[in-house]
């Protein structure tokens, strides 16, 4: 079977080369690949008569890194058809080199073997260097290809293969996103080399008139928990806090029966800032209903039954199962397809059938909105009507006999007569696929403005309310509707 051996160069220069290694290297008589020219040791073993060749080239043939890895490995791959390929890296060969993952990859596949010779790895010199414990919280990140949401800033971090400036300002405007333009942080080249050199820059200067290469890491020193206000991470400590011991006395008096009505009432405010389209204002409110979220979850912590990562497990499984047109092999292209599907998957998750086809209305739901969801679910059978003219029929009867049944009925079957009316106009806001909730808050939110400003118009004219004849307000309130009007 062909054969590759991998040796890594060290860190910096010879003299982090190990005998062993550096005694093969001087032996070997034929061509070292290396996956670049640019490392000390190169040009030094290079002066003891080792002969190299780079892929140094092959950077500026591609775009992305991944595509310059492949073609790498595709030539050595190649070369061992031939003859046994030593090839050579920086550092040490198992800390961030992509090239020798796919050799791995390929060993697996039983396409070659790969024997690991080792190398020196600049880590050690960079945690001496930066005088840093790694058991205190330590993470290693790929410049080149790491996403944001992968840093945890309580931590020791280093990015390595900064190559340049390019990548240089990648890592800058992510951390701008959680962290001081000003954080100070580090450039580390050639660390435990002569040529060591740290600079400690603010994080905004990170590209700029600052020298990096295939030698650089950044090291990004942990940062304090109020830097981190906006954090999931923050809110989890936080929320734990005022329900611990030294917490606050309301906090850790609360149950789930107790919150209840807060969540009701945040989830309206939430309702009233997105009617008033106040960004603000909904980042507020939202944050209001996750804090009941918060609070709950943690409650059931506190009492041994599920936290926050069981909420977070159950609707993140519950988004994949009922989306298999995104995370699986379905295909649909309507949002009816969608919707379908989902009431499909959510009866096989439910299990056996429930006894009535309009059981799991919720009961505390207002009056109006529980019109709505029981008629949605009658519908799902059958028992609706498909057409709007006898659901019009319909209101028109429902108002009849209530007109009727305030001359004749008793006050629990006029109240009855007139439930039987917001009923048939629950069922004509749905066929036109109106909300009547937030319909009826619209016109809650329309009789006020235009009530207030009929009074301010009013107290100017210098009269007041009690003493105007109901002509005379409507007038005013004329007045209004056409004032709102304009202005819209």
């Amino acid at each position: 079977m062909k054969q590759i051996t991998v040796i890594g160069l060290g860190a910096g220069d010879l003299e982090q080369l190990s005998v062993g290694l550096y005694r093969t290297l001087i032996a070997y008589k034929g061509e070292v690949y290396v996956r670049t020219m640019d490392h000390p040791v190169v040009k030094a073993l290079q002066e003891e008569g080792v002969c190299f060749t780079g892929f140094d080239h092959i950077y500026e043939s591609y775009d992305q890194f991944e595509e310059v890895y492949d073609s790498i490995v595709s030539t050595l791959l190649e070369k061992a058809n031939h003859n046994e390929v030593m090839y050579a890296v920086p550092g040490h060969p198992m800390l961030a080199e992509r090239t020798v993952q796919l050799l791995l990859q390929a060993q697996k596949r039983g396409d070659v073997k790969v024997n690991m010779q080792g190398g020196h790895s600049y880590l050690d010199a960079l945690f001496t260097a930066l005088h840093i414990d790694p058991i205190e919280g330590f993470q290693f990140l790929d410049a080149t290809s790491f996403a944001r949401r992968d840093i945890h800033y309580g931590q020791h971090t280093i990015f390595c293969q900064v190559y340049d400036e390019m990548i240089a300002s990648t890592v800058k405007i992510e951390l701008m996103e959680d962290l001081p333009y000003d954080y100070p942080v580090y450039i580390v080249t050639a660390a435990g080399s002569e040529q060591e050199n740290i600079q400690q820059v603010p994080l905004y200067e990170l590209d700029r008139e600052v020298m990096v290469n295939n030698l650089t890491s950044v090291y990004v020193p942990p940062a304090p928990s109020e830097l981190l206000q906006h954090q999931f991470r923050r809110l989890y400590e936080v929320i734990a806090t005022l329900r611990g011991p030294n917490g606050c006395p309301w906090d850790k008096e609360q149950t789930h029966e107790s919150l209840r009505p807060y969540l009701l009432e945040e989830a309206y405010e939430l309702i009233q800032a997105i009617h008033d389209q106040d960004d603000e204002g909904m980042i507020e409110e939202l944050g209001d209903v996750l804090l009941q979220v918060m609070l709950h979850s943690q409650i059931g912590a506190d009492e041994g039954f599920f936290t926050i990562d069981d909420v977070i497990a159950s609707i993140t499984d519950k988004m994949i199962r009922r989306h298999p047109h995104v995370f699986g092999d379905e295909k649909m292209h309507t949002s009816e397809e969608v919707v379908g599907t989902w009431e499909a998957i959510k009866q096989i998750e439910k299990g056996s059938e429930r006894p009535s086809a309009i059981d799991g209305v919720a009961e505390v739901l207002s009056g109006l909105l529980k019109a709505e969801q029981l008629q949605k679910k009658a519908r799902k059978v059958g028992f609706d009507w498909d057409d709007p003219k006898p659901i019009w029929d319909k209101v028109q009867e429902e108002i009849y006999e209530f007109h009727e049944s305030v001359q004749t009925l008793s006050h629990d079957e006029q109240e009855g007569e007139l439930g039987d009316i917001l009923f048939a106009l629950v069922n004509i806001a749905r066929y036109y696929k109106i909300n009547p909730e937030l319909a009826l808050q619209r016109t809650n939110h329309k009789f006020e403005r235009r009530f207030r400003e009929m009074e301010k118009e009013i107290q100017q004219a210098g009269f007041t309310m009690k003493n105007l004849s109901l002509d005379e307000l409507d007038h005013y309130w004329e007045q209004a509707k056409q004032k709102e009007r304009s202005d819209s």
